[in-house]
Order: C-alpha cells, then structure tokens, then sequence
C-alpha cells in the first residue's frame, strides 16, 4: 500500500532544475571580497556593493521548469514558456546550457540544464525527450541476456555446427577416423 500523501510528497510530474543553493557561498565570499575596496574608498568603490546582490538574485531566479504542459524559463531579466508542439528536439552546445530546437526553426536556451540532467528532464516531459541513459541500460541488458542465451546454449554442449541434421540425424562435424 502507498504511503499517504504529505507536505513532503510530491504531487506533480513538474522538475524544477535550478543552480545549485551552495552558489550562495560563492555570493557571500564575493560580499567579502567587495568589502575591501568599499571600505577603503566608499565614494569611489561603493558600487561594487551591487555584484554580490545581483549574484544572489540570479542564482535564486535562473532556472528551467519542465511539466506536461511544456518547458518553463527564467533567467535574471526575462521568463519564458514552450509547448511541447513547439518543441523539436533538444541539443547541447560545447559544455554551455541544453537549447530546445523550435519547430519555427529557432532555438531557445535552457538555463541550467546541461547532459546530466537528461533523466531528470526524460521523467518530467513523459518520454517526449528521450533518455539515452535508459536507451544504453536497456541495450546493456539486452545484451547480457542474449549473452546468458548464448552461454546456456555452449553449457548443453549444443552448437549450431553440431546440431543434427533434421532429415538424415547426422551432424554437420567430419567424423574423427583417429589419425
């Protein structure tokens, strides 16, 4: 029996997939560093002030959603929804963040989204993006049982060149005149 559902319980298909919480370390070390320069010329420096909370409000605003309903962006100045119709395909561009290809023949970037997040983003878009984890998983056991076949088969002392020949009951091996 399924446990029942909680606070804690998730209760949509939706995949958030955002920057990691520990980048607000990063922030706060940038806050220090900026304090030095604004310390000793505030007049001159005090700006520098703005790079930490512009750091802290990207981090907490960049993210990709992905549901049933389609893909959700959010960068630091704009947001953004596709369909799945609109959707062509998805593609990863030298080490940068996943763009979906739009049937328009545009692209669209996927903030945060990179290669390993292909199950994550398989599971939340029902199959409509392709996992190729699962796809060489599968391939892997399908091999391993055709494997297992093959060795069930050397086991019984059968092979194919020693199989007898259905209609006369001899074997395909040159008989052995002991020489």
């Amino acid at each position: 029996m399924p446990p029942e559902s909680s606070s804690h319980t998730a209760t949509s298909p939706r995949q958030v997939i955002r920057i990691s919480p520990l980048s607000y370390i990063g922030c706060a070390f940038l806050l220090f560093a900026v304090t030095f320069p604004v310390f000793a010329a505030p007049a001159y420096w005090g700006w520098l002030l703005l790079a930490p909370v512009i750091a802290v409000i990207w981090v907490a605003r960049v993210r990709t959603t992905i549901s049933p309903d389609g893909i959700d962006t959010r960068t630091l100045f704009s947001s953004g929804h596709l369909d799945w119709d609109q959707i062509k395909g998805v593609r990863f561009k030298n080490r940068g963040w996943a763009r979906a290809d739009l049937v328009d023949g545009g692209e669209t970037v996927l903030p945060v989204v990179t290669f390993a997040h292909l199950p994550a983003l398989s599971a939340a878009s029902e199959g409509r993006i392709p996992d190729p984890y699962a796809a060489a998983a599968d391939a892997q056991a399908e091999q391993r049982s055709a494997d297992k076949e093959h060795s069930a088969d050397r086991e019984s002392g059968e092979t194919l060149d020693e199989a007898p020949d259905t209609e006369t009951g001899q074997t395909d091996q040159p008989e052995n005149d002991g020489r």
